[in-house]
């Protein structure tokens, strides 16, 4: 697989398809986990590691699968990696596990992991499909980590809340006086959608700003002398 095939996966995934605001595709978990930096990028993480598994797995297999019993062959697929996840947040993370509850199982039903795998796992070789999940993941993983920060920060005024169920003794950082008396929408759902919205908002302002950028300036027209 040559370099620019590598690139063009990375760019889709990170940014032109992103799954987060562009697909806007497993907007549950976004938005339901998102309440601060830790507890979201854990879930993006255990993403990460399902879709790239997955990916790999239904590439390997994608002859050997009967095209009309398929789906559910995926999801059984998805469920086993999901379910193995489950078992190693609870046995090495079991504080965590306790914190994202249900949304860790809901990987089997989130929707960017059954489209990449039925979009591109489906049809692609081993290794474009495996970096092509991981690539998915992470620009998964970078939304949930802006709009966990992003959350936290007007919600409390601190980053890194809960780090201390990862890494023992470790203490959120206090950005805001400790005195802030917090802003409570940006931890409830109604913030989660207006957070959304304006990385959505930013994400487009910038694309127009790079098309802006490469179209050609044409020299202005000049009067033909009478």
């Amino acid at each position: 697989m040559s370099d620019s095939v590598y690139r063009d996966i990375a760019y889709n995934g990170a940014w032109k398809q992103n799954p987060g605001v562009v697909q806007l595709i497993g907007l549950c978990p976004i938005l339901a986990i998102s309440t601060n930096l830790v507890n979201a990028v854990s879930l993006g993480l255990a993403t990460i590691l399902v879709m790239a598994v997955a990916n790999l797995a239904v590439a390997a297999l994608r002859n050997l699968i009967p095209y009309e019993i398929r789906i559910p062959i995926f999801i059984l697929i998805i469920a086993a990696l999901v379910t193995v996840v489950d078992l190693a947040f609870n046995a090495w993370l079991h504080s965590l596990y306790l914190v994202l509850g249900i949304f860790v199982p809901l990987i089997v039903t989130n929707c960017i992991v059954l489209a990449r795998v039925e979009a591109f796992a489906a049809k692609n070789p081993v290794w474009e499909s495996t970096f092509d999940g991981v690539m998915m993941g992470v620009g998964l993983v970078i939304v949930l980590a802006l709009l966990g920060a992003l959350r936290e920060f007007i919600g409390a005024g601190t980053l890194l809340s809960g780090i201390e169920l990862i890494v023992d003794g470790a203490q959120p950082v206090q950005i805001l006086p400790a005195d802030y008396p917090g802003f409570l929408i940006a931890i409830l759902p109604p913030g989660a959608f207006f957070l959304l919205g304006c990385l959505i908002a930013g994400k487009n302002w910038l694309d127009a700003r790079a098309a802006a950028r490469a179209r050609p300036v044409r020299p202005p027209a000049q009067s033909v002398p009478t």
